[in-house]
């Protein structure tokens, strides 16, 4: 019949689960009928949303700074929102994904010691990851020292011309 009145059908999408974790669904037009009109926005950043679809939901876990002093943190997935794969690399090359890694190195406690036979070792840089900074010293004559080394302990008696 020309004129009869057609029937109201509310939809309100956001019902269905459209948009994905960690975001809000927003269906403006429930009343009028309109449909692929909903709105999914990222609670982490309002600022990223979409129409008729999940958000991709930016979050660059390293923003927050989450791994230690001197260390880089690199968050590869962060265009797709995922949780705990940031990773925290030290100047020595020591990685940790999810948290921050444990870097500080003792290089004169190695298993092999990097020192001679009667020379003592220091490693003044264990905190900052320094690789190569360790000073050996001649115990018989703390003057004759060497870094990144043994020091070499003898000494050219002649050099001071005693004869």
């Amino acid at each position: 019949a020309i004129g009869a009145a057609v029937a109201a059908c509310e939809v309100d999408e956001c019902t269905m689960s459209v948009c994905g974790p960690d975001q809000t669904c927003n269906d403006p037009n429930v009343a009028s009928n309109m449909l692929h009109d909903y709105v999914c926005t990222c609670n982490s950043d309002a600022s990223l949303k979409a129409v008729d679809g999940p958000a991709t939901c930016s979050k660059d876990e390293c923003q927050s700074n989450p791994c230690g002093a001197g260390q880089t943190c690199d968050d590869p997935t962060k265009s797709l929102g995922s949780i705990g794969d940031f990773s925290c690399t030290c100047a020595n090359g020591v990685v940790s994904m999810g948290a921050p890694a444990t870097c500080e190195v003792d290089e004169c406690a190695a298993k092999t010691p990097p020192c001679g036979a009667d020379q003592t070792c220091v490693d003044p840089n264990t905190a900052s990851n320094k690789l190569h900074d360790f000073e050996c010293t001649c115990k018989s004559d703390a003057s004759l020292k060497a870094i990144d080394g043994p020091a070499t302990c003898e000494k050219d008696e002649c050099a001071s011309n005693p004869c």
